[in-house]
């Protein structure tokens, strides 16, 4: 069985998150959407929210399992039986990022690749982080997230 691992915070997720695990779909036979916990990083979703935006974007994919997981992204990908690691670039500074990040995780794990998926143009500058600031300012997200979590983001701020 092909299985990949899309790690990200996801806070929130975003359209350019859905374009790439949807496009990658057809590639594996399973694909782990990991949300990352780091005690250190405080999210403007909690984890158990963000499991729970995920679920609601890939609830008509039985492809895509969403969970969420603690240390080194390439340990959790052996403890899911993930041959790959999959990621998603938006520009030339993502790539510059991933490429440092897959050639470290060969040099831990020579038994693990990367996939390396650009994002649809028109997802391209659509970041999480400026998705917070939208929400955090009141404004309209809908254009940047899948349309399954807007009544997630509709909270008291």
């Amino acid at each position: 069985m092909r299985i990949a691992l899309f790690p990200g915070s996801f806070d929130p997720v975003t359209k350019g998150h859905e374009n790439v695990v949807l496009r990658a779909v057809s590639m594996f036979d399973q694909i782990v959407v990991a949300v990352g916990r780091h005690g250190s990083k405080k999210g403007m979703f909690s984890v158990e929210e963000r499991l729970a935006m995920l679920e609601a974007t890939f609830a008509h994919q039985p492809k895509v399992k969403v969970t969420s997981y603690e240390g080194l992204t390439a340990d959790f990908c052996l403890e899911v039986g993930a041959q790959v690691q999959l990621r998603g670039v938006r520009n030339a500074v993502d790539l510059s990022y991933e490429q440092t990040l897959a050639q470290m995780t060969r040099a831990m794990h020579p038994e693990l690749d990367t996939v390396v998926l650009l994002t649809d143009p028109e997802f391209a500058p659509i970041h999480s982080t400026v998705v917070r600031d939208v929400l955090a300012h009141g404004g309209d997200a809908s254009p940047f997230v899948p349309s399954s979590i807007l009544p997630m983001l509709n909270r008291p701020q």
